[in-house]
């Protein structure tokens, strides 16, 4: 397809012409306007909430996180790679956007130590919820994580982006986020107690009574992903008999665990994912000046892409050695026993996938409308709260308070989002490259 053919394609497709350059022929495709900025944020949103709820229902299935996390890792970097060579290369490079294998040879390590950074935040990050998901469970632990990055990070990338997002819409929906934290909190409180009470109530004689006259419209249906082949297959969703027959198959043990543990893990991933964001920020906006003069900035792709190494190596190195040292009393591995262990493995690869992506499309917003209002993605506890509900038996049986908190929590977040969105600029085209 020559210059003229892809023009008029162009014309005749008008939302894709403002995002991908088309104005000139065949170029690197980028985001630039404010509808596609808007697209790549719900697209991610729905990954981002995804790919937890993944890693959650193979932890409730008895896999060890160490094997999950290192098969999601693989995937995790293929998606980058992808974006890279596919998005990154698409036409010719120009001198303020050259192609992904151009910068590749460009002294711009200023910027690409801030992506690296932004990488080893999030890796830690994600570790530390991946414990986190089985302690408080999925739709808390992410709705606390992505609270604090909005609170700490959305305030930070709004004065890197020299304050393109509208200050007087942007801070009332981080005030909403931070709101939902305590509300997380509180939800999380209240659920354990309900738990508590629960198991305090359990003697022999009400399990077997439980099981046999569990109603069919309670029980806990052949698509809850988080079922192997047990005996909780007809176990009432949210009666201690499910809680115990969940604790007697899943990887994490969490009987008689302090709630703290679940929430230190829980709020480090929190502080943790309040960084990556910022740090990618810089390594494309070089907005403190740390480029050799004449050097262009990183584009999303070539950023991403060390971004995305510096997250896989360090989630290799701490997987490989969890595997041999683990912790929170998990059973030994070795890299013998991960690669025989097979069962679940397609879904740790599409987690990782689904992560990856998730994460490009994020950034390619952000660098279109501001990295404040692509903070909206954090939202994604929605999404993992929809999937922790439907799939998994989250909050089933629990009592009013702990249904009013997370109404409350929930509704926070549906506000929350609007007004970070509501609050997108568009930043000029004109600071792609080092004055």
């Amino acid at each position: 397809m020559d210059s003229k053919e892809f023009s008029g394609l162009c014309s005749l497709v008008p939302s894709l012409s403002e995002s991908s350059l088309c104005t000139t022929g065949l170029k690197m495709y980028l985001v630039e306007s404010k509808g596609g900025a808007i697209a790549c944020m719900f697209l991610a949103l729905f990954f981002l909430g995804t790919w937890p709820a993944l890693l959650t229902m193979l932890e409730r299935r008895g896999r060890l996180p160490q094997h999950t996390y290192l098969d999601y890792s693989i995937t995790n970097f293929f998606a980058a790679l992808l974006i890279a060579f596919t998005f990154g290369e698409i036409g010719k490079g120009k001198p303020d956007e050259p192609n992904f294998l151009a910068q590749l040879a460009q002294d711009n390590w200023p910027s690409v130590l801030f992506a690296m950074g932004g990488g080893v935040v999030l890796s830690l990050g994600n570790l530390s919820s991946q414990y986190a998901f089985a302690f408080v469970g999925l739709s808390v632990t992410e709705v606390i994580t992505a609270s604090i990055t909005v609170v700490i990070g959305t305030t930070l990338n709004y004065f890197l982006d020299d304050k393109i997002n509208k200050a007087e819409i942007l801070f009332p929906g981080v005030g909403c986020f931070l709101i939902a934290v305590f509300l997380g909190s509180a939800v999380h409180s209240s659920n354990a107690s309900d738990n508590k009470a629960k198991l305090n109530n359990y003697t022999s004689d009400y399990k077997e009574v439980a099981i046999s006259s569990s109603k069919e419209s309670d029980l806990v249906k052949s698509k809850d992903l988080e079922r192997g082949s047990s005996s909780a297959d007809n176990v009432e969703a949210g009666t201690a008999v499910f809680l115990l027959e969940l604790e007697e198959r899943r990887a994490i043990k969490v009987f008689g665990k302090s709630t703290l543990i679940g929430l230190a893990l829980t709020f480090s991933a929190g502080l943790c994912f309040s960084m990556f964001s910022p740090a990618f920020n810089l390594a494309t906006n070089d907005q403190w000046h740390t480029l050799p003069k004449g050097i262009p900035h990183l584009t999303v792709y070539t950023a991403f892409f060390y971004f995305s190494i510096s997250c896989f190596v360090i989630a290799i190195i701490l997987n490989i050695t969890f595997l041999y040292h683990p912790v929170l009393n998990l059973p030994k591995s070795s890299l013998k026993a991960y690669l025989a262990d097979s069962d679940g493995r397609i879904w740790a690869l599409l987690a990782g996938l689904l992560c990856g992506f998730g994460n490009g499309l994020q950034f390619m917003g952000g660098q279109a409308a501001g990295y404040a209002a692509a903070d909206a993605v954090q939202a994604l506890p929605l999404v993992s709260t929809f999937w922790g509900v439907l799939l998994f038996g989250e909050y089933r049986r629990s009592s009013r308070k702990t249904y009013m908190l997370l109404g409350s929590m929930l509704f926070m977040f549906i506000v929350a989002v609007g007004v970070l969105m509501a609050s997108s600029g568009h930043r000029s085209s004109s600071h792609t490259a080092k004055e």
